[in-house]
């Protein structure tokens, strides 16, 4: 499949940035967020990554955003991209009415880092054509797509989507539909010790951080990526580890519930382990 035209709903740090490199690669994308003013912040957003990478012999920030287009509503497209936040009602619902909008033959895809695809799948009339398609941030730098099969994931859906994430400029790796895929089982627990560690007073923030960057070669250190990610989204996927696992080892960290209460969700407020 081409996928000419693009629908991407959610227009937030990461709907936005799938947005501006789905654009880049010279297709056709509809914009839609429900919230007020999103889809304008997002363009914004785009706009100024756009004319970072221009600095470097990037394409035209202009060209890129004319083939981005904002609407109010979802689409007829070749291929959805959801990306609004990590709450599977929210989601269950797009994916219902992208059904009823989209043509039979498109594909669905969720950019989701813990939520099942196949509970996502279930809710359509085209389960075989519902996928994930897990994006890294920022999005227009990081080259990974974690392209996850739900059970009922065709064989042409996921070579569709795996050719599409190569043509972005990405390396698709393929996952099985498991809570958190693989990066998330992999990347929370490690964040979440890292909370443990400031809880029980082991190191303050900038050791703990340190000690990961120098110690494991990681360009960040996992309170500081759990600010980028935001807390909050931190421990919904936590929370999905823990309940659809069952191992009391995914159980978020008590300090990272506390700062969520506290508004202290990173970056996007100003304020997690770090100020901003």
């Amino acid at each position: 499949m081409d996928f000419e035209h693009v629908l991407v709903v959610g227009a937030g740090q990461m709907g936005g940035g799938i947005a501006q490199v789905v654009a880049a690669s010279g297709r056709r994308v509809s914009l839609h967020d429900a919230a007020p003013g999103a889809t304008e912040r997002g363009l914004a957003a785009m706009r100024k990554s756009l004319e970072k990478l221009a600095e470097k012999g990037g394409e035209d920030p202009d060209e890129v955003l004319g083939r981005v287009a904002a609407v109010d509503e979802i689409v007829p497209a070749d291929l959805l991209i959801e990306a609004v936040i990590e709450d599977s009602g929210v989601k269950e619902g797009i994916f219902r009415r992208a059904d009823e909008v989209l043509p039979e033959a498109a594909i669905l895809a969720s950019n989701t880092s813990s939520i099942p695809i196949t509970s996502l799948a279930a809710v359509t009339g085209r389960p075989d054509r519902v996928i994930g398609m897990h994006f890294f941030n920022p999005v227009p730098v990081l080259k990974l797509v974690e392209v996850i099969r739900a059970v009922q994931t065709s064989d042409e859906t996921a070579a569709a989507i795996v050719q599409l994430a190569e043509e972005l400029g990405k390396v698709p790796a393929q996952a099985n539909d498991s809570p958190g895929f693989v990066s998330n089982r992999i990347l929370m627990p490690f964040i979440n010790e890292a909370a443990y560690a400031l809880l029980e007073g082991v190191a303050e923030p900038e050791a703990i951080d340190t000690i990961a960057k120098l110690g494991f070669a990681h360009p960040l250190g996992p309170l500081a990526l759990a600010d980028l990610i935001g807390l909050d989204t931190c421990v919904a996927i936590m929370d999905v580890l823990h309940e659809g696992l069952g191992n009391p080892k995914y159980a978020p960290c008590p300090l990272l519930r506390q700062y969520v209460q506290a508004g202290r969700l990173g970056r996007k407020s100003g304020r997690g382990f770090y100020t901003y």
